[in-house]
């Protein structure tokens, strides 16, 4: 039972360990602000270039979404994008931003 106990314990303490910070992965994207919808989501606003002019459009907001994004699923459902491109690892998604 003796030997238990501090067994029990590393499990604890490796269980606190946190996860390095989350890299988005490079890209010639324009990205901008905080997150998509709250400061600190992985997804993020695209603005023009030779890449994203064909898919802007003014009652829409670009939005680029890194591949390996866990919560893309939520994201579609809650903002009802369409995914039309994908670009040096990112998901790129039209929103309405009509009622």
């Amino acid at each position: 039972m003796k030997n238990v106990v501090p067994i029990m314990m590393i499990g604890l303490l490796a269980a606190c360990e946190t996860a390095p910070p989350y890299t988005p992965p490079a890209t010639d994207l324009p990205l901008f602000g905080g997150g998509y919808r709250a400061d600190g989501d992985q997804c993020r606003r695209v603005g023009e270039s030779a890449e994203t002019v064909e898919y802007l459009d003014h009652t829409a907001d670009l939005v680029a979404c890194p591949e390996d994004y866990e919560g893309v699923g939520v994201f579609v459902t809650e903002t009802g994008g369409v995914e039309v491109a994908r670009v040096d690892g990112w998901v790129l998604f039209s929103v309405s931003t009509e009622g």
